[in-house]
């Protein structure tokens, strides 16, 4: 089907042309106008092409699979975007070769990341599948060569999907890729009460706060996120109570740097995780996401008292990326490996059992041996139950893929012998025996099992027992893996419930009234939701307001406006 508009659009208003005639011009062309009469033909016409004109395309009856890649703020961003197309009424499917539209939601830390999103574009253009293009990657390259004519939602634009899906439906262009401002002031991004699908019903995953204050010279997400911008407290407090009453039993607070969180806005972290823990009820968990070094240091003892809390996971993420100084300079890091070890020791004296979880990065330019090797005795000294091992990719437009890059069979051996190191210890081993308070929320890979946690946010596997789901329940240790501990339930153990509400439903949306979910059909319902999210301006006043209603009633609307165009066309050459 051709496209309705070819050319690239920053907007969607912008589908109007400052070329197009002007009323008036058309008025004064009238009189240039002669009817002319010409022979019935004695056969209907007969339309060529399979699809029907992107006018006449109905929005809201299409099925559309959405992709993501990246970290948990990329996958909150999905589970929005998933919950307000289909709270519109589109059918989201697991199942891209039924899908009308994809929906591409990309990560741009790694090559092989950015190589696995654009494969997925090539796919779907060789499947004739509509697509639309969110996360890192076009919001920091947006003219990179494959993107080109592909519509983009931008990071912050997320409350906008339903208008770019409905736009790329219809064959044009689109690109939101602006930020989100109050009287000049950058945003977190968009609202936190939007409906969403959960992943997972019972997770609910929180951005405290997009972007960051560092400008590491390896980091692409930054040229995406771009500089800290946090939610108010009480935005997010009342977004885990709302979570809480939908049956949710876990939450994963995220960002860039969640230790960063406030300082923009004058505030701090354990000043938000404080009031948040209050909103915590009996049975459910907090789990903290990824902290920088230099952030966390000023507030490490209410951190502790925070950690130490029985609704709050002792678990702490803080990367250290290299335990050379000279290297952390390069990264511009901000903190020394001093720094680092300081946090780590001050919480594991002061919060007992903690897990540490950190990322190295081998192989960055300017590596020696030497710097390796003190990374390598590093992860000897903590032995850290959770590490995750990056080869380094030069990225792009980073400061870091201009520097003299360490050769790459020298970056595969030292990614080579750090997991091998990694993999000498056993973390679990003299846990076996013991007896766990764990939370059951998912499902293992392998479906062979169900997925737990304990206070400390080791992962405890145990039977396939559905009562057992999103429950607070005791177990006995009896095997221990590099990963994962297995437990056996303990007969006699109260069993908790973090909430008398039960969870929603795997794909249904989140954030919907009670009125809206019973009455889907309402259309002045679903106007009321949608007016605040998506200005009506002119000359898309009827279009927008269709879009504001269910595809049934739009389809009424149509058939009408189809009707009355064709009176008034006759009216008008009868006239002449």
């Amino acid at each position: 089907m051709p496209a309705a508009c070819d050319s690239v659009l920053e907007d969607i208003e912008d589908i109007v042309s400052a070329q197009d005639l002007k009323p008036h011009e058309r008025h004064s062309g009238r009189k240039n106008v002669f009817p002319k009469v010409r022979k019935r033909s004695s056969h209907k016409d007969i339309q060529t092409d399979d699809d029907p004109p992107s006018d006449s395309i109905i929005p809201g009856a299409q099925k559309i699979w959405i992709r993501t890649w990246g970290c948990s703020h990329n996958n909150s961003d999905g589970e929005y975007m998933a919950g307000q197309l289909a709270a519109y009424g589109y059918k989201i499917t697991e199942n891209s070769a039924e899908a009308d539209l994809w929906l591409l939601n990309s990560c741009t830390v790694k090559n092989p990341a950015e190589d696995h999103f654009r494969n997925s574009i090539k796919k779907a253009q060789e499947g004739n599948k509509k697509v639309v293009l969110a996360g890192c990657v076009p919001q920091a390259q947006p003219r990179q060569d494959y993107l080109k004519g592909l519509s983009i939602i931008g990071v912050q634009q997320i409350d906008r999907v339903v208008e770019v899906v409905e736009e790329t439906i219809k064959g044009h262009s689109v690109r939101l890729l602006g930020q989100k401002k109050d009287n000049g002031k950058r945003l977190g991004g968009a609202r936190l009460d939007l409906p969403k699908i959960r992943k997972n019903p019972l997770i609910e995953i929180i951005s405290i706060n997009t972007g960051c204050l560092n400008a590491c010279t390896y980091c692409k997400t930054k040229h995406a996120r771009g500089d800290l911008a946090s939610y108010p407290i009480e935005e997010l407090v009342d977004r885990a109570k709302q979570s809480f009453q939908e049956g949710v039993c876990e939450i994963w607070l995220t960002s860039e740097d969640t230790g960063a969180y406030g300082r923009d806005i004058g505030t701090d972290l354990p000043t938000l995780l404080w009031k948040l823990v209050e909103a915590i009820p009996e049975g459910a968990m907090l789990r903290l996401g990824m902290t920088n070094p230099p952030y966390i240091l000023e507030h490490l003892e209410e951190m502790a008292k925070i950690l130490n809390h029985p609704r709050v996971y002792a678990f702490l993420h803080i990367p250290v990326q290299s335990a050379s100084d000279s290297v952390l300079m390069d990264m511009k890091r901000e903190y020394c490996v001093a720094d680092f070890k300081r946090v780590v020791d001050f919480l594991k004296e002061n919060v007992s059992g903690i897990t540490i979880a950190t990322d190295i990065i081998c192989g960055f330019p300017g590596e020696t041996d030497e710097d390796f090797q003190e990374t390598m005795k590093l992860v000897e000294q903590y032995r850290f139950p959770s590490l995750f091992i990056n080869q380094f990719y030069p990225r792009p437009g980073t400061p870091a893929a201009k520097m003299h890059q360490v050769p790459a069979a020298v970056k595969k051996q030292r990614t080579k012998d750090l997991s091998q190191l990694f993999h000498s210890y056993n973390p679990y081993d003299h846990k076996v025996g013991e007896r766990q308070r764990v939370l059951v929320t998912e499902e293992s890979f392998d479906s062979n099992y169900y997925v737990a946690h304990n206070c400390f946010y080791e992962q405890v596997l145990v039977p396939k027992d559905p009562l057992l789901m999103g429950k607070m329940v005791e177990v006995n240790i009896y095997e221990a893996g590099k990963h994962f501990m297995k437990g056996q339930p303990v007969s006699d153990a109260r069993v908790y419930t973090a909430s008398i509400t039960r969870p929603l439903a795997k794909g249904e949306v989140s954030g919907l009234t009670e009125e809206f979910r019973h009455a889907p059909q309402n259309s002045s319902i679903w106007k009321a939701h949608s007016s605040a999210e998506i200005p009506v301006k002119t000359p898309f006043s009827s279009r927008m307001a269709l879009q504001l209603l269910w595809p049934q009633e739009g389809l009424k609307i149509l058939s009408i406006s189809l009707a009355l165009l064709a009176v008034l066309v006759t009216f008008y050459y009868g006239g002449m």
